[in-house]
């Protein structure tokens, strides 16, 4: 990680053929996962330099950018097999990361992109999708989780946070979130928030970390959304927001 700390946001730092780092290791089960080649994109200095030194022991890390310029042209020149991306990247016409999807493939069409964003609102992860993102994964995952997303994605498959499938689908399928409904209606402001993120499975706790309120404080409006909507439990409640694709 030596070469790391010097970058500022805004460069780019790769490498066609060396690793940035680690010589040789193996990942879960004892696969060896050196010859998957990753670039990691992401504005955030401190953020990026964790997942490089998170994933250098067992992946090829090959390249690195922080906005969108430095992105494309690391991406062209380096070839990632996998590219993990933040959806929020400064530079470019404004597009972030789903500008750097749409005008690296071209570049570089064997790669495979991996969202990696603190965001989970349901615009950008369809905006990355639509881009060609293969998947999807929030910032909270764990390295291993991080891991496994990424062997994954890079053997074909599509991956996202749990929290995440309702409006993935909906974004799959296309499908629009009601423009009004006389039930959401009744809830206030607070309680759709809270709503939101109960549908989308998380847990009291969480909730109260996202909101910067108590658990005490997201129990009641949790029992005041199940009263107004005439719901039994959270169960019922993920069925309702997902039956609106309003999660």
């Amino acid at each position: 990680m030596s070469d790391i700390g010097n970058e500022r946001t805004g460069d780019s730092n790769f490498s066609n053929d060396e690793s940035m780092g680690a010589e040789s290791s193996t990942g879960r089960g004892g696969k060896d996962l050196r010859h998957i080649r990753i670039a990691v994109v992401d504005d955030h200095e401190m953020f990026r330099a964790g997942v490089i030194a998170t994933l250098q022991p067992y992946f090829r890390i090959v390249g690195q950018a922080a906005d969108v310029e430095g992105s494309i042209a690391m991406i062209g020149q380096t070839s990632p097999d996998v590219v993990l991306l933040d959806v929020h990247v400064p530079g470019g016409e404004g597009g972030g990361g789903a500008e750097i999807l749409v005008k690296s493939q071209p570049l570089s069409p064997g790669s495979a992109f991996l969202a990696l964003s603190v965001s989970d609102s349901p615009k950008d992860v369809g905006s990355v999708i639509r881009a060609g993102a293969r998947g999807y994964v929030t910032k909270t995952i764990t390295g291993q989780d991080l891991m496994n997303s990424i062997v994954q994605v890079y053997e074909g498959y599509a991956v996202f946070s749990p929290k995440l499938a309702g409006f993935v689908l909906s974004t799959f399928q296309g499908v629009a979130p009601a423009a009004h409904d006389d039930e959401l209606d009744r809830l206030s402001a607070r309680e759709q928030e809270v709503m939101r993120l109960i549908a989308r499975g998380y847990t009291y706790r969480e909730v109260a970390g996202e909101l910067f309120i108590s658990v005490k404080t997201v129990e009641t409006h949790v029992s005041s959304v199940l009263r107004k909507l005439q719901l039994s439990n959270r169960s019922e409640l993920t069925r309702w927001a997902a039956d609106r694709r309003i999660v």
